[in-house]
């Protein structure tokens, strides 16, 4: 895992105006937290946060806030605008080398499924994981080897464990399956025809018959 510098300034909480302002000059509004010290109301570039924002890895972020030493943490939250998708805010967990901490990492699946090339479908639902380790133990990601995966076979949390790594999701959460495209082709066809057979009979009562007409 990389260390990224991001070079910070200290501001006062910040009015509207004052935000808006931010925004017009390339600059996005955080908070740094600290079980150690109050929060810390601070302002980052946009630019610099790119490279911890838009990744599919995990990164730890020496904070340097004006001419202060550099605070090592990680990026805990990060607000995007719903119109715009620009980033509009972040928050700092400053973290304490020696202390265990709770972070969420990126999973990356290796591999290609047995299950696949034998007709199924590859689902991933589970995208990171909640974890528990020491700051020098934060992976940038955690493989897991799909390989094996028959139609049919799935890995849950249970399934996985890792080194100097605790893993908080349930145990039965799954994380990535192998299903077969046929059989939910055919569930989806006999669905159709079910809802077709029933609403044949109100078609076909919509209007008489000849007969009737004539009686």
């Amino acid at each position: 895992m990389s260390n990224i510098n991001i070079a910070a300034q200290k501001r006062e909480k910040s009015t509207k105006g004052a935000v808006n302002q931010l925004k017009r000059d390339g600059k996005v509004p955080g908070v740094l937290y600290s079980k150690d010290m109050e929060p810390v109301n601070i302002t980052v570039t946009e630019l610099s946060l790119k490279p911890v924002v838009y990744t599919t890895e995990m990164n730890l972020v020496d904070l340097k806030i004006n001419e202060n030493e550099p605070v090592p943490s990680i990026l805990k939250d990060i607000q995007f605008d719903p119109l715009t998708d620009r980033i509009i805010h972040v928050d700092f967990q400053a973290i304490t080398v020696g202390e265990v901490i709770e972070v969420q990492v990126p999973i990356s699946l290796i591999g290609s499924a047995i299950g696949v090339k034998e007709g199924g479908k590859l689902i991933q639902t589970l995208h990171k994981f909640d974890v528990e380790c020491l700051p020098k133990d934060i992976p940038s990601h955690l493989d897991i080897d799909v390989t094996n995966l028959h139609v049919g076979d799935s890995i849950s949390v249970a399934d996985l464990s890792y080194e100097n790594i605790t893993i908080l999701n349930s145990e039965d959460t799954s994380v990535v399956a192998v299903t077969a495209i046929k059989e939910e082709e055919e569930d989806k066809a006999d669905e159709l025809l079910g809802d077709d057979e029933e609403k044949q009979p109100e078609v076909i009562g919509k209007g008489k018959s000849d007969e009737e007409s004539e009686g």
